[in-house]
């Protein structure tokens, strides 16, 4: 240990603190740096109450402040980002729980003095805490700087995400000075209000704030604004106006008709194979409307299946196509060789034994799409190749449609062939 160095001892084993401490048993600092803390687990005070906080720890004569609270919603964060870009002390600030995340890793863009990982994953000495592999090595932690540009992805759940292991090697391997993030968001309006710099460039949207995406953003894409749902959007920089775009239809279209093309031996035409094809949707959210748009701009026959009927209902009557309740689902079948694609949660880790339709159904389909993609081969494909169906996976999907994001968050062509060496890889 060196002068003025400090060692955040939450970030290591106990086996290690005990030899870390008969190192310098009997040893004298000159220099040695006083932390003094105070944790919130309720919750993060206003600004000023922060602020008070701090001059009533800086009065015990503290070197360096720590304050640690609880996140109830994300955009607490940002007061005690605020805090720590103005601190004239060295300063620690971290917000405890799943939505307090990104004050642990953006602490060194904001001029935070350090940030806590652990050796385990699992094994935290406070909630949300991430490991220090992700710290180091998923969100290239030592590069982090005050203009390190801001990415992420937008949901609830957001965990399962793989997006932030993509984006961030593939920023890595580019040179790009970005840090993608998992949002876990509750209120987009009041996160997209609340984090309106222009260093928050673009952000991924998942379930379920694609269709409230559409109304958040100043301007939309045509496509996405036919969809009736964003899944990407984008900070323009000359006036920080949001942009949003669906790049969800391309590559799950494209995905699909890849899988009905191999089927047919690889045959190659400027007519798609979905031309024709009964096409079965199930989910009337934002995914479900960018497959039923695209499906029927192929010129499929679409049929929406949804939990909810009116819900089906009132997307089948935007596209031009059919609606019917999911609980019906098992006893359609008006003609072989249909398609079939979910777009919903059903299935998704760690409900992993959930399918939203009987095995026995399965056989009137000649391709079944997932659009699950964590497990990579859902109960539903399981048992759609076992009764003989073509399967396409929601890695394909979100494979495609990362490309498009990329393009709207850089300008950039895509990296293609970068992008699937990364997903191979893990």
């Amino acid at each position: 240990m060196k002068p003025n160095e400090t060692f955040p001892i939450s970030a290591i084993s106990p086996k290690v603190a005990h030899e870390f401490y008969d190192s310098i048993r009997g040893k004298t600092f000159n220099k040695t740096k006083v932390i003094v803390s105070s944790h919130n687990y309720q919750l993060t005070p206003s600004i000023e109450d922060l602020g008070n906080l701090v001059a009533r720890i800086q009065a015990t004569g503290a070197d360096i402040v720590k304050i640690a609270t609880t996140a109830l919603d994300i955009t607490d964060v940002a007061r005690m980002f605020q805090i720590m870009v103005h601190s004239q002390v060295p300063f620690i600030g971290l917000v405890m729980g799943d939505r307090g995340l990104i004050s642990r890793i953006l602490s060194a863009k904001f001029g935070g003095y350090l940030t806590f990982g652990t050796l385990e994953s699992g094994v935290v000495s406070a909630p949300g805490q991430p490991t220090l592999k992700d710290l180091l090595y998923l969100y290239n932690l030592r590069q982090l700087a005050p203009d390190t540009k801001v990415f992420g992805i937008i949901g609830k759940p957001v965990g399962h995400s793989k997006s932030p292991i993509l984006f961030n090697e593939v920023f890595k391997s580019i040179g790009l000075n970005g840090v993608y993030l998992f949002l876990l968001v509750d209120d987009l309006a009041n996160f997209l209000r609340t984090y309106s710099s222009t260093d928050f460039v673009g952000f991924s949207v998942t379930i379920p704030h694609k269709e409230t995406a559409l109304k958040c953003c100043d301007e939309v894409d045509p496509v996405a604004k036919s969809i009736g749902a964003v899944n990407c959007i984008v900070r323009r920089p000359t006036d920080g106006k949001l942009i949003g775009y669906n790049t969800d239809y391309v590559g799950a279209i494209t995905a699909i008709e890849n899988g009905l093309r191999g089927k047919h031996n690889g045959s190659s035409t400027t007519i798609s194979p979905l031309a024709g094809k009964l096409f079965v949707v199930i989910g009337a959210g934002g995914a479900g409307k960018a497959l039923a748009y695209g499906a029927k701009a192929k010129g499929a026959r679409v049929v929406i299946a949804n939990r909810t009927y009116d819900h089906a209902r009132k997307l089948a009557y935007a596209i031009g196509g059919d609606a019917l309740a999911l609980a019906d689902l098992d006893n359609y079948h008006p003609e072989d060789g249909m398609i079939l694609a979910n777009t919903t949660s059903i299935g998704m880790q760690p409900k992993v034994d959930e399918t939203p339709v009987s095995k026995h159904a399965l056989k009137y389909y000649s391709l079944v799409f997932d659009a699950v993609y964590t497990p990579k081969i859902t109960r539903l494909l399981k048992e759609a190749e076992e009764s003989g169906a073509t399967i396409v996976t929601g890695l394909e999907m979100f494979m495609g449609q990362a490309y498009g994001q990329y393009e709207n968050f850089t300008g950039l062509p895509a990296p293609k062939e970068l992008f699937r060496k990364i997903m191979e890889n893990y």
